[in-house]
């Protein structure tokens, strides 16, 4: 049964050579979590999470909620195996599709049906899962003869499409989203979105991080709200939402 487990989890970044009264270090400070100087080699610590203790079930659909710098992208990233914290103890059952980067694994110097074949192995796939795939992939991704000519000739918007097609093509236990993927011109989108409707649907788990309360309504029913690198407060989407609400700085 699909689940993930978090107990204490922390996760710090060292940045170096910063000063304190700098306006380097001025700007480390905006970015999230705490800020722990270390005098004796002249570093700081970027508190990125602290103590995140969180259970999901086969079932849930999380929104992660917060200011810029609150630790969201940082608490995927630990879900997607991206990040391993020094303190805590992770747990997840299930396969696992990230979402966070859909490029990621993309060979520019490779076409693009050969890259459908290297990114849906990189996401699990077996090899004859991922040629079994290859023709439902590119027809989603509308890129037609442009399939055999390498993607570093791809347009950016190219490339998103490859990349999304391949993606969403598996049916993972968990899914992690850092906000909802735009992909492509207005017709594309739109079916972009049907499609990854569909992919969350057919997840046992879902995690997104939003900054869109209309896609944490529609896509969640659970929700975290994350401070300084902290939950500050957990339960249904739209009361988390109404507290963000209440208490986010104008």
């Amino acid at each position: 049964m699909p689940s993930i487990e978090l107990i204490d989890v922390s996760v710090d970044f060292p940045i170096y050579t910063a000063q304190t009264r700098s306006i380097r270090a001025d700007l480390l400070r905006r970015i999230g979590g705490r800020i722990q100087e270390q005098q004796d080699d002249r570093r700081f610590v970027v508190n990125a999470l602290r103590n995140i203790n969180l259970t999901l079930q086969a079932g849930d659909r999380l929104g992660l909620i917060g200011p810029n710098g609150a630790g969201k992208s940082t608490l995927l990233r630990v879900l997607s195996g991206v990040y391993e914290p020094p303190q805590g103890t992770i747990r997840i059952e299930g396969r696992v599709s990230s979402l966070l980067d859909v490029t990621l694994g993309i060979d520019p110097e490779l076409n693009g049906y050969d890259n459908i074949i290297l990114r849906g192995v990189l996401l699990g796939m077996t090899v004859d899962e991922a040629r079994e795939k290859t023709p439902g992939i590119a027809e989603f991704s509308e890129l037609g003869d442009f399939l055999n000519l390498p993607v570093r000739t791809y347009s950016s918007g190219m490339m998103l499409r490859l990349a999304f097609a391949i993606c969403t093509a598996i049916r993972p236990d968990i899914v992690l989203l850092d906000e909802v993927v735009g992909v492509g011109d207005a017709e594309f989108a739109e079916k972009a979105t049907a499609r990854m409707r569909q992919f969350a649907s057919d997840a046992s788990i879902v995690v997104l991080a939003s900054h869109d309360t209309n896609s944490l309504r529609n896509f969640c029913d659970k929700g975290v709200l994350l401070r300084g690198g902290r939950i500050v407060e957990m339960g249904p989407i739209a009361d988390v939402l109404d507290h963000y609400g209440h208490t986010a700085s104008p």
